[in-house]
């Protein structure tokens, strides 16, 4: 299922459920997923909620300072839950944009590093098109029913 919805990424990845590390950066929260093919298999997320509200909204450059010393136990966090180690994941995913420059510049420098580490490919993902596509995942058949407008 998952190589029909992303044919292009998964090009790159020579199994037919592979096992992807995703980590999401794009504005105040910090979130690693461990999927295969259409199952999620750990989901883990740090929100910064408390942090902004002081200042009535998300105050970039502590977003961005936020997601550093989240990243590593989310990651060991969710390859617990999932009962894998970094060495068995196909390929390293992070949100590409849009979003906030400085916070996913983390995200993307993490798992950039990591597909390097483990000689795994990196897919920058559309924060657009994960929100489209999500709920897609885990169902049969390639998806359920959505719109999405484009200019």
């Amino acid at each position: 299922m998952a190589s029909a919805l992303f044919p292009h990424f998964l090009s790159f990845v020579p199994v037919s459920a592979p096992l992807i590390l995703a980590l999401e950066t794009s504005c105040d929260e910090t979130a690693v997923a461990i999927t295969r093919g259409g199952e999620v298999l750990a989901s883990e997320i740090s929100s910064q909620i408390a942090l902004h509200q002081p200042y009535g909204g998300v105050v970039p450059e502590l977003a961005s300072r936020s997601h550093l010393p989240q990243v590593r136990p989310l990651l060991e966090a969710a390859t617990t839950a999932a009962g894998v180690t970094l060495a068995e994941i196909d390929a390293f995913a992070a949100t590409a944009g849009p979003g906030l420059a400085s916070s996913l510049l983390i995200g993307n420098t993490v798992a950039k590093a990591l597909a390097l580490a483990c000689d795994r490919p990196f897919l920058a993902i559309n924060h657009l098109e994960g929100h489209l596509l999500s709920p897609c995942i885990g169902s049969s058949g390639g998806g359920v029913p959505c719109v999405a407008f484009n200019e």
